[in-house]
């Protein structure tokens, strides 16, 4: 229930990427009605992306999508932290005195930039792998065998790498519970391997009929410095300097874990988090069109090595001290996570001032003025203009169009390419090769297209224009007006 406090108060949780998503929804949820119809296309089809999309559209008759996207969201964090501690009892007999220290990791980065489909599969998987090894000490084989062959695609059909993590966790833990049953290892390990096979079923949805599931860019291999940069944001949240001291004493505790005579470390959980931290190193930050993919593991790995300690036997005072220095660390970690999102919406709140402006169904060019990474904390208001989707019906060049991980497509072809993510996101010069240029975007977007201009983050009158005016501004933001001289009719052009 704690876990939840952060998300109570805003309206909309000020994630980085959900006014994206809350956009898609209204697209989803009013699929060729309205003004929506003429400015994005729905493709339907089954894919590993769709978890949060799912339940808010099983909502949708009772609730609008923004009220249903925060209970969505406001579950996710519950679900993670119930896995945990029931992962650690599983593994221990008992909670330990340590699992409070992993708890705040379910507001990881992943989840503070807004990859909620993931977020959600990552605590299905904490509540997996504690009912594998529920039924492996209390049900035969087959019966667990054949409840994650059905739980699999649920995981999969949330988010693909979620499914992926799922398989490599689990295997891990049913090869290492094989060796400590007495097996040697590599019999073991082809044991496991055979008992997790089921789980792969969702391998002939993604080629089955759906060959734009694999497509997408893959690169990246082996970045250093991004990886240097995802581990330092570990907790990454608003304040360098508290989150940085998060991460020290984590890497204290676990420094501690390996040295001290006084820590064990449990070995079902240990061996499926050093796996989780080789496949981060491993993996590349860029997978068949996905970002982040390597940071990504990270959370959950670290949470599964905090888990898997314990004090020995006989050391009683220590486990008391470790456990009240686990809750306070939590209970900091929710208060300050609780204002930094107090901050965060109420910075958002201003922005969206500009949204009633807006005419409903209009074509909007948006421009973002995007902070640099290395700033810690902003305001989060990269995809922003979904809301404006979602409340406005209008077309913006926000929403994501990757092939086999998005249904929705704009169409207006004529705007290319301010047409999709991430034509809206201008960096500072020379930050990101190939990124939009401000001046360069207001210059060359198609007035046949876009009938207004909304620009975050740059003062009034910085779009430079002959036929453009302002019709809106509050000094962080201006909302343009397209004189209609440069284009004989405003009507999409639509495939």
């Amino acid at each position: 229930m704690l876990s939840v406090v952060p998300l109570l108060w805003p309206a909309i949780p000020p994630l980085t990427d959900l006014p994206g998503h809350i956009g898609r929804y209204r697209i989803l949820s009013e699929a060729g009605q309205g003004p929506l119809a003429a400015h994005f296309g729905v493709r339907w089809a089954v894919i590993g992306n769709l978890g949060v999309d799912l339940i808010v559209l099983a909502l949708h008759p009772l609730l609008d999508v923004e009220p249903a996207a925060k209970l969505a969201v406001m579950a996710i964090p519950a679900l993670g932290v119930a896995g945990l501690l029931w992962l650690a009892r599983e593994v221990h007999g008992r909670i330990p005195p340590s699992a409070a220290f992993a708890l705040p990791l379910v507001y990881g980065w992943s989840f503070q930039l807004g990859f909620v489909n993931f977020c959600l599969a990552q605590s299905l998987v904490f509540l997996g792998l504690a009912a594998w090894l529920y039924l492996a000490r209390t049900r035969a084989s087959w019966v667990r065998i054949a409840a994650f062959a059905a739980f699999a695609p649920i995981v999969w059909l949330c988010h693909s790498f979620g499914w992926a993590m799922l398989g490599l966790f689990t295997g891990m833990l049913e090869w290492r519970r094989r060796v400590e049953a007495g097996e040697r290892a590599v019999p073991a390990l082809l044991r496991a391997g055979a008992a997790v096979a089921p789980m792969a079923s969702p391998v002939l949805l993604m080629l089955h009929g759906h060959a734009d599931a694999l497509a997408g860019d893959t690169g990246d291999w082996f970045y250093w410095a991004a990886k240097l940069r995802w581990t330092v944001s570990l907790f990454r949240e608003r304040w360098a300097l508290w989150d940085v001291a998060a991460l020290l004493v984590i890497s204290l505790l676990l420094f501690a874990a390996i040295r001290s005579p006084r820590l064990r470390i449990s070995g079902l959980l240990g061996w499926p988090a050093l796996a989780g931290l080789a496949a981060f190193i491993a993996l590349p930050r860029l997978f068949q069109g996905g970002a982040y993919v390597d940071m990504r593991m990270l959370a959950p790995s670290v949470a599964l090595a905090i888990l898997s300690i314990a004090p020995r036997t006989g050391e009683d005072v220590l486990a008391a001290r470790m456990a009240g220095l686990a809750t306070l660390f939590f209970v900091a970690r929710i208060g300050v996570t609780t204002l930094a999102f107090v901050q965060v919406s109420q910075a958002q709140a201003e922005t969206l001032r500009a949204v009633p402006a807006l005419p409903v169904g209009a074509a909007v060019l948006t421009l973002v003025n995007e902070a640099p990474a290395l700033l810690w904390g902003n305001d989060r208001l990269t995809h922003i203009a979904g809301i404006a989707i979602a409340r406005r019906r209008i077309f913006t060049n926000q929403q994501w169009a990757l092939a086999g991980q998005q249904l929705v497509h704009p169409r207006h072809p004529r705007a290319a390419p301010f047409d999709r993510d991430p034509s809206h996101i201008v960096y500072p010069p020379g930050l990101v090769a190939g990124a939009t240029d401000f001046d360069t975007a207001i210059r060359t977007f198609d007035r046949c297209s876009f009938a207004l201009v909304w620009t975050i983050g740059f003062p009034p009158g910085r779009a430079q224009a002959a036929d453009l005016s302002v019709a809106w501004s509050d000094g962080a933001s201006a909302i343009y007006r397209v004189r209609e001289s440069r284009c004989l009719s405003r009507s999409p052009s639509v495939r």
